[in-house]
């Protein structure tokens, strides 16, 4: 199964609490938050990764 992760965002003026990203299989190993952007705000550096 490919992987999953959530994710917060965190800027004050965004309404997006929490978001899942699916990937596929042919993600890249050295992915990494910094790569991804807020689909509400659209920015990079306020998302964090929710660890369970």
């Amino acid at each position: 199964m490919p992987l999953t992760e959530e994710f917060v965002c965190t800027a004050e003026d965004c309404v997006l609490d929490l978001f899942e990203n699916h990937y596929t299989y042919d993600v890249p190993d050295d992915l990494d938050v910094t790569d991804l952007a807020c689909p509400v705000c659209g920015g990079t550096d306020c998302l964090e990764k929710v660890s369970l």
